[in-house]
């Protein structure tokens, strides 16, 4: 993991500010949900993106009674 060299501070309410640069270059716009977990000994923010709960692509999915399918897996899934 390459360091930057932007440091922030974390408010009252546990926030931080992620530089406009980084979401730019990231394309993370505002709303965008963002997916949080530990790795290790760092706390890692990833632009969340749905992928099938079959194969994981993240490809044309469809949001049904709750889960991601993509359609390949929906067409295999009807053909059964």
């Amino acid at each position: 993991m390459k360091s930057i060299g932007i440091v922030r501070k974390v408010d009252e309410l546990g926030r931080i500010v992620l530089p406009i640069e980084l979401r730019r270059t990231l394309d993370i716009a505002e709303k965008d949900p963002l997916e949080i977990y530990v790795d290790g000994s760092a706390i890692v923010l990833k632009k969340y993106r749905p992928t099938c709960i079959f194969c994981d692509s993240s490809k044309d999915i469809i949001n049904f009674k709750g889960k991601n399918i993509c359609p390949k897996c929906l067409k295999e899934l009807k053909n059964q």
